[in-house]
């Protein structure tokens, strides 16, 4: 196997310039080729990155390509990257995984009898700040997590996007928009869930966009667009996730997590960096040794903040676990676990009962600013 992998893009939409921008940063991989259903967006974002543009069929053809970094829209995820695995490629895929149980079987299925990798963001629980909150669990900082309390909340999108009625069709919804980088963060510093319980609403039925282009259009809202769910881990600690967009304003923390010893509070997980702050009692207490950890970085500005931004690092640790053959952190099972976690609290809102997780897995192993530093190109 050679030691840089070729990297191509099915699906040149937003989110491929945040991989293709940031891919630079990281070792062990290079992009060489995009597709997309539109040739001309293809043609572009090949130029823009000098790539060669390809039609998805010939992407997956190409003997010189070993991943497929699939962004294309979450309805055709489990698709793409099922063709991809038959065409003996690995897969990196936004997420979600896939929008049902079934679909990840079929690709735990074909990577495992094909011998290939599938990875999935989201990938900024790798970043420094979220890092600092596993050592400090696992250094018994705060001792036993028992229970905490997640906070994605907001006034919704009809606010800012400029399309944004797809997120209050079938398969939007602040929860299987946003609750990925809670889930995710949350299974690597908690482990498995065992099972879901939520209750939802539709506060609103129908929603006036106030963003260009779309302004004055009215949206008819097909899902719930408030949830409060409580998942119960499988090392016993409850945990509350409250996702909404009907809220004007809000006091909370992203996430909170109380343990026997003391309280964390974390910054929000769909960024790599931000404040940790520990507590014991209702002291805050002063960390004695400086935690340097290269994704937590401010490395982009976004109106007028300083962010951490390393998108693609979970592929970059993928290929390295490839050459080391051993377990990569954004893998198929844990994606596939908190997907059907997400799906768990949308059934559950919906029917009222308390739904018991079928799938598992393993916290990844904790990812070191010695070990996130062997990712750079230094």
């Amino acid at each position: 196997m050679n030691s840089v992998l070729n990297a191509g893009v099915i699906g040149c939409g937003n989110i491929s310039n945040s991989y293709l921008q940031l891919a630079p940063l990281f070792k062990g991989f290079r992009f060489t080729a995009c597709a997309d259903l539109n040739m001309d967006l293809a043609q572009q974002t090949a130029s823009r990155y000098e790539l060669q543009a390809m039609s998805t069929d010939a992407l997956l053809a190409d003997d010189d390509i070993d991943i497929v970094v699939n962004l294309t829209i979450p309805s055709a995820h489990a698709d793409i990257s099922l063709q991809a695995l038959q065409a003996g490629k690995h897969v990196y895929t936004e997420k979600p995984l896939c929008l049902n149980l079934a679909e990840g079987r079929k690709m735990q299925a074909l990577a495992q009898t094909n011998g290939l990798r599938v990875g999935s963001a989201p990938d900024t629980f790798l970043g420094g700040a979220h890092q600092l909150a596993r050592k400090l669990i696992d250094d018994g900082t705060v001792g036993n997590i028992v229970s905490g309390s997640c906070h994605v909340m907001g006034r919704g999108m009809e606010m800012w996007h400029p399309n944004p009625e797809f997120f209050f069709k079938a398969g939007g919804g602040p929860v299987l928009d946003m609750g990925p980088y809670y889930i995710a963060n949350l299974i690597q510093l908690l482990g498995p869930v065992r099972n879901v319980t939520a209750r939802s609403s539709t506060p609103f039925p129908e929603r006036t966009i106030t963003s260009q282009p779309h302004y004055g259009d009215v949206i008819q809202v097909e899902t719930p667009t408030t949830l409060h769910a409580i998942l119960e881990f499988e090392q016993g600690a409850l945990i509350t996730l409250s996702a909404s967009w009907d809220v004007q304003a809000h006091g909370h923390a992203p996430m909170e997590l109380y343990g026997s010893k003391g309280s964390l509070y974390l910054p929000d997980p769909n960024f790599f960096g931000g404040k940790v702050t520990v507590t014991e009692g209702k002291r805050e207490l002063y960390l004695t040794t400086p935690w340097e950890h290269p994704f937590g970085v401010a490395n982009q500005i976004h109106g007028d903040r300083a962010l951490a931004n390393y998108r693609t690092a979970g592929l970059a640790e993928m290929v390295l676990s490839i050459h080391h053959e051993q377990d990569h952190m954004c893998s198929l099972d844990r994606a596939l676990h908190g997907v059907e976690v997400l799906l768990g609290i949308m059934k559950s809102g919906e029917t009222g009962t308390t739904v018991k997780m079928t799938t598992t897995c393993e916290r990844p192993r904790a990812l070191n600013p010695e070990s996130a530093a062997l990712l750079l190109n230094r």
